[in-house]
């Protein structure tokens, strides 16, 4: 069955509430199922101990380049299939798809390679605990055979997020969380696996997706085949989102590096909290995902003062829902620290944490909510130099003047917050001035 979302009509005036809605609640589903596993995954791996915990925090490291990397071919693929949909070339759109997903093979089995080859040391880097270090490697090689599909997974979410379809996303990943979930406290403790059977879990359900999205695009009866033209083309614009993620995994990275030094405990809990923080920041990526489809179609139909219209309602809808979310994780944060770990002394890390992740969600809720629209315009060299202005000036000096300073935990989420104020100032700038609206079938 081929999938048949029509291109939008023109519209001179902002999209409405309903159609924001009906892309970014499918999307929401999508995107809090990746990080609800993981708080899953670290609340089963969390109740065996410290070390364990530790160890798949640094594991995560790995999953989390390569969903930079899946998400630099998503949003890539988005902003480019949106224009060519809306400017009602659905085959044009479908086949960027195509060769996104060609991208993301390659880029799986080069990440593959360096895992199996260079975990040990990878690890290491991350802690000076060789017990921590050596689960995490093992832990990492076996998480790395679901990097295909997990790459897969990304590319099919970008072209099918271009044609306005974000309810065929939702349902493949529903069925890949249902099976995770099930699997990894089955494979943790009735099997006996424990940290491993974590990573088991993950290969498994994102095998599953990945098959799923491979079979849809195969519904699509396009050209499968690579077309050198356009890869270059996609390269070519991933280029500035690729420095931009860069910029942020440099930030993730050394955040790490420093609490994995400071001790066990202080990982963990950062491990805990990175969790909690990516998890609220894919669910407040709705609002960007439904940005990116909109006002890439609407720039693709010609209607500048739609996409405009559109992005102002958009930054309200964002503050909205960062609202709500300072009110959940304020509710929830005295019971948080027990959910997902035993050890008194990570509990008292996560002190640390709350407060800054806490206010932080208003801001977030604006800044995501307008990289969505940004990204749609394919305004892409603009978020590449605002992200690296970001951490260079606001979360990396933090993070790295941590160990001299004593400042632990309470230091690396300071930048963090650094960083997000600066994304936010530069980014109301850059909405207000209106020269990221470049109407056209492609950006010029």
């Amino acid at each position: 069955m081929t999938l048949t979302p029509q291109p939008p009509t023109v519209r001179s005036s902002a999209a409405s509430f309903t159609q924001i809605t009906a892309l970014a609640l499918p999307a929401l589903v999508v995107l809090a199922a990746e990080p609800i596993f993981l708080l899953i995954d670290t609340a089963v791996v969390g109740h065996l101990g410290a070390v364990p915990l530790a160890a798949l925090a640094i594991g995560a490291i790995m999953l989390a380049v390569a969903g930079w990397v899946g998400a630099v071919l998503a949003y890539g693929t988005t902003a480019r299939a949106a224009r060519k949909f809306g400017s009602g070339d659905r085959a044009a759109a479908v086949a960027e798809g195509v060769q996104g997903t060609w991208l993301a093979l390659g880029a799986s089995f080069i990440l593959f390679a360096i895992v199996q080859a260079a975990a040990g040391p990878i690890a290491s880097a991350f802690t000076g605990d060789p017990e921590v270090a050596q689960a995490a490697a093992l832990w990492m090689r076996i998480a790395a055979f679901g990097l295909p599909s997990l790459l897969l997974i990304s590319a099919g979410q970008g072209w099918m997020r271009g044609v306005q379809d974000t309810k065929t996303p939702m349902r493949f990943v529903l069925i890949a969380f249902l099976v995770a979930a099930i699997l990894t406290p089955t494979l943790v403790y009735p099997v006996g696996l424990g940290l491993p059977g974590s990573a088991i879990a993950n290969v498994v359900a994102q095998t599953i997706a990945g098959v799923l999205f491979l079979r849809a695009l195969r519904r699509e009866n396009v050209n499968l085949r690579p077309q050198v033209w356009l890869l270059r083309k996609q390269l070519i614009a991933n280029r500035d989102l690729l420095v931009r993620g860069l910029a942020m995994q440099a930030c993730f990275l050394s955040a790490a590096a420093v609490a994995g030094h400071v001790s066990t405990a202080s990982l963990a809990a950062h491990q805990i909290g990175l969790q909690l923080w990516m998890f609220a920041s894919l669910a407040l990526d709705a609002v960007a995902i439904a940005g990116q489809a909109l006002i890439g179609a609407q720039l693709g139909a010609r209607s500048r003062n739609g996409a405009i219209a559109t992005a102002k309602k958009l930054t309200w809808i964002g503050l909205a829902y960062g609202g709500i979310f300072l009110a959940l994780m304020l509710a929830l944060s005295p019971v948080l620290p027990y959910a997902f770990s035993s050890d008194p002394a990570v509990w008292v890390q996560m002190n640390h944490i709350f407060l800054w992740m806490i206010v932080l969600m208003p801001v977030a809720g604006v800044v995501f909510a307008l990289d969505g629209v940004l990204i749609g315009a394919g305004d892409l060299a603009f978020m590449r130099n605002m992200t690296v202005a970001a951490a260079v000036f606001g979360w990396l000096p933090f993070t790295w003047a941590t160990p001299a300073f004593g400042w632990g935990l309470f230091g690396i989420w300071a930048g963090l917050a650094a960083f997000m104020v600066i994304r936010l100032v530069l980014i109301l700038l850059r909405l207000r001035g209106g020269h990221w609206a470049v109407v056209g079938a492609q950006r010029a």
